[in-house]
């Protein structure tokens, strides 16, 4: 397989892990400018970043159909680029249910977790750029590292965001729709946390 061929799908990834950070970015400032009377425009904006994450996904798909010599394996291409594809899809869902919920006020801690999410995006682009030379990298495993660090650091926010909610949020329909809020919050950082078990799966089956 030439090197031309065999650059698709790492530079697939790259424009996966690089959709990722958009949304995780979009869906900050949909939280740090809040308002509610525009929430519909932002996850229509949200929603043309997922549509192109899901092209990539379909593009990598049928250019895997068609070959006949991969640099990796299949199911580990194909594991990969759902893993990255599941990042954004979790991201929208989140402003979804926002949308749905018909939140009116903006929580403090939900941009604590947004925060650690942008970064957690961020260092899942810079593992994608790493991994195509995995064979050599010396900062692929730092990369995965930090992912792992930042998903237990959303954890963390998580459950202290949830304990404030359920003691000091005296209205049940608060309560229900933030906790809906902040578990679909933490599942993005833990479809980070995916994207770099897959790439440590693979790196320990190539090496």
């Amino acid at each position: 397989m030439s090197k031309k061929q065999d650059a698709f799908y790492f530079d697939n990834f790259i424009a996966c892990a690089s959709c990722a950070c958009e949304a995780a970015h979009y869906l900050e400032e949909a939280f740090k400018n809040f308002d509610p009377e525009h929430l519909h425009e932002k996850l229509d904006g949200l929603h043309q970043v997922e549509h192109a994450a899901d092209g990539k996904k379909h593009e990598l798909s049928n250019v895997l159909a068609r070959a006949f010599i991969t640099p990796i394996e299949r199911e580990d291409i194909i594991l990969l680029s759902q893993s990255l594809d599941e990042v954004v899809d979790k991201i929208e869902d989140v402003l979804v249910r926002m949308y749905c919920n018909n939140i009116q006020v903006m929580r403090p801690d939900a941009i604590e977790l947004g925060a650690v999410l942008i970064r957690c995006c961020e260092e899942v682009r810079m593992l994608m750029n790493e991994f195509s030379d995995f064979h050599h990298s010396k900062k692929l495993r730092e990369h995965i590292i930090h992912i792992n660090t930042m998903e237990e650091q959303a954890d963390k926010l998580f459950i202290a965001a949830m304990r404030k909610l359920h003691t000091t949020c005296t209205d049940p329909i608060v309560i229900i729709t933030w906790r809906e809020i902040y578990i679909y919050l933490e599942k993005c950082a833990d479809a980070c946390e995916h994207v770099a078990d897959a790439v440590e799966s693979i790196v320990m089956k190539n090496t």
